[in-house]
């Protein structure tokens, strides 16, 4: 006999039962096992698609939704800075690898150029070799002033006897030509004189032109020198190293790139259909592909004008909103970006929006055109078109 209110068959026969899902049953006699089989068989296909059929009525439904911009990326540091050969030639002793943490003016590897090395050893000479001429006790100089020596006793000379001749020539003890004589030699004399001063003034003049000039070569040689010398501008951590030891580098070429790693930044590549959508201070949701599992939060703090042609994307930076510790420069990222939000507000899955804005309401042979808002990854919001009762169903093919 079957019992509709407690759904259980029941039999007659005691200590034997036979339990299926959702009922029990209790066998009445043998022969009616059969007929029971076939209604209980029944009764579950029946349940069966009633159930289903109220698992496919999907109605809209109330819920915050937000919408977010998949970006790709990676981690950079900031302040980063290429360390360049200044000068040709081949490299040695090179003191870093990457992740050496340099401080200023840390010397990291020697550039072995011997055309530098001979540049600084003539130049050294050549800077003695005018320190000396323009010296009091230069050859030129020595010369020139022991001959304004000579000179000067040659001019008082010629003056005392232009003097004499004169004195002879008034009390006519002396003819004119004699006159005339004493007075041209004086007049030599002092013109000589005159000309060894001017061209001693002239060879200081010039020595110090030449040490000046001396100088200067010498100063340019001590520089290229240097050049020889790689050496970190700014404190940083090497996170790329282009060449190694006995390499020949020229002039310009990297041989290595340093960063600041206590900034540290997400560089995201952003789909051009979404870069729009961007806007500084927008929350990001990042996770390192070498620890997945955990979400870090940052904000937009840049947004790069230029199109990345490489990536095919534009490129965004995001600054984290802690400290990350341990983090290594290019580490490989996936990020989020919140573009909008809205508390308690009509959404439907996305698996039943459709092209076009179409969806598929029960009961109606044509797809139902609504106006959606934020639409997520799980949701669409529903602006217009739909009511809570509507009941939705699959778009057809």
């Amino acid at each position: 006999m079957f019992y509709p209110d407690s759904n259980v068959f029941r039999c007659n026969k005691p200590n034997k039962s036979y339990i299926y899902p959702y009922f029990t049953i209790k066998p009445i006699c043998m022969q009616n096992n059969r007929i029971f089989g076939i209604s209980l068989i029944a009764f579950m296909m029946i349940f069966i698609l009633f159930s289903c059929q109220s698992e496919k009525e999907v109605h809209p439904l109330k819920k915050d939704i937000e919408e977010l911009v998949f970006a790709s990326g990676s981690i950079e540091w900031e302040d980063a800075y290429n360390i360049t050969a200044q000068t040709d030639g081949v490299l040695k002793d090179v003191r870093f690898e990457i992740g050496s943490n340099c401080l200023a003016g840390t010397v990291l590897a020697q550039i072995d150029n011997p055309t530098n090395r001979s540049n600084q050893n003539a130049a050294t000479q050549q800077l003695s070799i005018a320190n000396e001429n323009a010296s009091n006790s230069a050859p030129l100089v020595q010369q020139l002033e022991q001959s304004i020596l000579f000179a000067e006793e040659k001019y008082k000379q010629d003056q005392l006897q232009f003097v004499r001749f004169r004195k002879l020539y008034e009390a006519q003890g002396a003819s004119k030509v004699e006159f005339e004589n004493a007075q041209l030699a004086q007049e030599s004399s002092y013109s000589n004189l005159q000309a060894l001063k001017k061209q001693l003034q002239q060879a200081k003049l010039q020595a110090q032109q030449n040490l000046i000039n001396a100088e200067m070569q010498f100063n340019n040689a001590r520089i290229q020198e240097t050049y020889n010398q790689v050496i970190a501008i700014e404190e940083g951590v090497v996170i790329k190293k282009l060449k190694a030891e006995g390499d020949y580098v020229r002039k310009g070429d990297v041989i290595a790139v340093l960063a600041n790693q206590s900034d540290v930044k997400a560089v995201l590549n952003v789909d051009e259909k979404s870069i729009a959508k961007i806007k500084l201070g927008q929350h990001v949701y990042i996770r390192l592909n070498t620890n997945s599992q955990q979400v870090i939060r940052a904000q937009i703090t840049e947004i790069l004008s230029a199109f990345n042609e490489q990536t095919q994307s534009f490129v965004c930076k995001a600054q984290f909103n802690r400290s990350l510790n341990k983090v290594l420069f290019g580490t490989q990222l996936e990020a989020n970006i919140l573009v909008a939000q809205k508390k308690n507000v009509l959404v439907i899955p996305r698996s039943y929006f459709g092209y076009g804005n179409l969806v598929q309401l029960k009961g109606e042979n044509q797809a139902h055109k609504i106006k959606p808002g934020i639409i997520s990854s799980e949701y669409v919001e529903v602006k217009a078109g739909l009511k809570r009762n509507d009941i939705l169903v699959p778009l057809k093919p």
